[in-house]
């Protein structure tokens, strides 16, 4: 393996994208895109990525964006979910180099009542392109699965018009992700709509093929948000091989995975399921409620282990009333904040490990 050979470190974009997926897929291996809320989780999942010689996708969604920017800003009109999503990419933008790693910039989730988020964010796109011959992100995702699939493909297709000339990647989702997520509730979601048919999965590519080659597809196949007790989702990453085949048997193409398939509610699947969907094609799995519940691991264990020193910013409470040692190393934020991205560190080098995204570099 020797990605860094073609693709430099750093946030890559346009055909750079395009290089490292078709790296992914030829050695069978996907990158893990892990939700993002702050500077501190994005350099966890950075971290991680350094540490195991791996390409990584960072991403916001729209409120995950809106937290970044600060839960004092007033989200009318998306004003904050722009300008966070735009400050966390200047911020990935200003550290992913150092890191040594290639790293996908991406939005999550955009429904339609959240387009003015996208629009905002191309138009920053739009603006950076002017001045550097690339956008600032490297890809975005739209969603429109809730909608009439005639809807879907067509609103699809006009914003991939748009990002083409940018060479802007673009996702999209055909049928429905399960469960709930970032205030997008699809628990009670017929189950019919979480099993994307092979010919919805061609009528998108026909329609985005002749523009650019720069999209991907999330296409349900039983995957749902957040994590469940076992049997209560029923994933069939199988399916993902009959659309491969089903537009390579319609294109008369070349290769065995001609689309560029996504894995939404990465979180709680088994490796067989996620090695299945891998070996179909996946070249991205989203992974977001694991990551949560990690750093939220390694600060609570920080905290119950060091409570006698939490208490008051005085004295250990193990050791009397008249104890008067300092606690200001326990309680600087900079000590409990860096418990959380250690453990969710490890978590996301765990979802490398399940992705085959080790020492891909």
């Amino acid at each position: 393996m020797g990605v860094l050979a073609d693709i430099p470190a750093g946030v890559v974009t346009g055909d750079n994208v395009k290089k490292l997926f078709d790296y992914a897929q030829e050695h069978k291996f996907a990158i893990p895109a892990i939700n993002c809320t702050s500077s501190s989780t994005i350099n966890a999942a950075l971290e991680a990525a350094r540490d195991q010689k791996t390409p990584i996708i960072i991403q916001f969604s729209n409120g995950g964006a809106a937290f970044y920017a600060g839960k004092g800003i007033d989200n009318k009109n998306q004003q904050a979910s722009i300008l966070g999503a735009i400050a966390g990419a200047y911020h990935v933008r200003s550290v992913a180099k150092h890191y040594g790693v290639p790293v996908v910039l991406h939005s999550d989730h955009c429904a339609r009542e959240l387009l003015p988020w996208l629009d905002g964010m191309l138009a920053a796109d739009e603006v950076y392109f002017k001045e550097h011959n690339e956008p600032l992100f490297s890809s975005h995702m739209i969603d429109l699965s809730a909608d009439p699939k005639e809807e879907n493909i067509r609103i699809t297709k006009e914003y991939f018009e748009r990002c083409a000339p940018m060479k802007l990647w673009l996702e999209m989702e055909i049928g429905i992700t399960g469960g709930e997520e970032d205030g997008v509730n699809n628990e009670s979601a017929d189950k019919e709509t979480l099993y994307t048919p092979s010919e919805d999965v061609y009528e998108v590519y026909q329609a985005l093929a002749p523009i650019a080659p720069y999209f991907s597809i999330a296409a349900a196949f039983g995957n749902v948000h957040g994590v469940y007790k076992p049997g209560n989702v029923v994933l069939r990453p199988e399916l993902l091989e009959q659309h491969q085949k089903f537009v390579k048997d319609k294109t008369g193409s070349d290769k065995d995975h001609p689309l560029y398939l996504v894995f939404h509610g990465g979180s709680g699947s088994t490796k067989d399921e996620i090695q299945t969907a891998v070996a179909n094609g996946v070249v991205k799995m989203n992974v977001d409620t694991d990551t949560q519940y990690a750093y939220l691991a390694g600060v609570r264990d920080f905290v119950l282990e060091n409570q006698n020193r939490l208490m008051r910013q005085v004295g250990d409470l193990s050791k009397g009333e008249d104890d008067d040692s300092p606690n200001k190393k326990f309680y600087d934020p900079r000590v409990w904040i860096r418990a959380g991205e250690k453990v969710m560190s490890k978590r996301v080098q765990e979802a490398n490990s399940d992705l085959g995204n080790v020492n891909t570099l």
